[in-house]
């Protein structure tokens, strides 16, 4: 088995582990953190809206132009009177956008640009956005964030519970405002890619979160009838069970969107890649984290207010106060993973490498049960 299987493994039966849980308050400052940094970038810079939601006109050039983008952009903003955004393609044309104009507007500013260009006016290709067609994406975009957000708050107030459903639903929020701070601090264009990207992590954070939970669920199944764990401990427990599992699923799908965005974009100068791979990018690395370190403690911090689960607390800090052997014949919560069969002291500190196998450290300091 490679070292990583072996890792996932020894993180699966609870051998090791970080506890994410009790270090919750330390995730939530740095989110806080980023989030206001998020939150400032929008409200100072703004987000750069395309010419899709703004209405203009989009001028594209002969392949192989000889000219330089900030000579075009120059030539662009002298003919329109407006600022200018001129984008190189991989082919060697110049994508030029004017947002603002008319169609009248747009034939004269395409013959200064022939001119100044020094090409065939009819080789110039021109497209004319209205402003009302940006509008009605915007709205839709909005309307569709909006029945997706209910309907995951439905679905996991049915499938789990309410206090999941809000800690998914908080975790859904922070990706965004990230993402969309990220676009305001970077200058990026916002265009209809943009807000596919946007949708489209929401699906991805949601599947990670979806994960731990489902885990949790499972592993805190009749957890009363127990005194080993405390709440949070399961959930601890869970995060680390499901931990290699996020990883890889986030770096499999961070990659084929790394490439769309470094190398598509940046090497080849396809500018419209950018537009949905680093809503992409951002939004699956913040659902990755966003699903470890806020949505499950912020769960657990919700199920500790419980009066039942503040008693097994108390009940569970006074056996181990007493030195009660965890394995004296309580009821354990059911588990599909084979929590029941985990050695105590394995499973309720599930903070660093145990110094020991589990299966040692099984029945260690009492009698075997067989008579001499």
């Amino acid at each position: 088995m490679s070292k990583l299987g072996t890792l996932g493994a020894r993180l699966h039966h609870g051998e090791i582990g970080y506890d994410f849980v009790k270090n919750r308050k330390i995730w939530y400052g740095i989110s806080i953190l980023i989030t206001i940094t998020a939150i400032v970038g929008l409200t100072v810079r703004g987000l750069h809206m395309g010419i899709e939601f703004q209405g203009g006109a989009v001028f594209t050039t002969p392949k192989n132009m000889s000219v330089s983008v900030s000579t075009a952009e120059g030539y662009a903003e002298d003919a329109s009177g407006h600022d200018a955004i001129v984008q190189k393609l991989g082919d060697g044309s110049l994508r030029i956008q004017v947002a603002g104009i008319d169609t009248k507007t747009s034939d004269t500013i395409k013959d200064r640009l022939a001119d100044d260009l020094k090409v065939d006016g009819e080789k110039i290709n021109a497209e004319l956005v209205g402003p009302s067609w940006g509008e009605q994406i915007a709205n839709k975009a909005w309307q569709g964030l909006g029945i997706f957000l209910l309907l995951v708050v439905i679905y996991m107030a049915i499938a789990f519970e309410w206090r999941m459903a809000l800690a998914a639903f908080v975790a859904l929020i922070h990706d965004i405002t990230i993402t969309v701070g990220i676009y305001a601090l970077v200058g990026f264009e916002v265009t209809p890619g943009t807000v596919i990207g946007l949708l489209t992590i929401l699906g991805y954070s949601l599947y990670d979160t979806v994960v731990v939970f489902d885990s949790l669920k499972e592993q805190t199944r009749d957890i009363t009838k127990q005194t080993r764990w405390t709440y949070s401990e399961i959930a601890n427990r869970s995060i680390n069970s499901t931990l290699v599992r996020s990883i890889n699923t986030t770096v499999v799908a961070l990659l084929p969107v790394a490439g769309l965005l470094f190398i598509g974009g940046g090497v080849l100068g396809a500018g419209m890649l950018n537009d949905i791979s680093l809503s992409l990018f951002v939004g699956l690395a913040a659902g990755a984290y966003s699903s470890i370190f806020i949505a499950t403690p912020l769960v657990a911090d919700l199920k500790e207010r419980e009066p039942a689960m503040k008693s097994l607390k108390k009940r569970v800090l006074a056996k181990r106060a007493q030195g009660g052997d965890p394995d004296d014949g309580q009821d354990a919560p059911v588990s599909d993973d084979g929590l029941d069969d985990e050695p105590a002291d394995v499973a309720a500190a599930v903070v660093g490498p145990r110094n020991q196998p589990a299966s040692r450290a099984r029945g260690r300091g009492r009698p075997s049960g067989k008579r001499r």
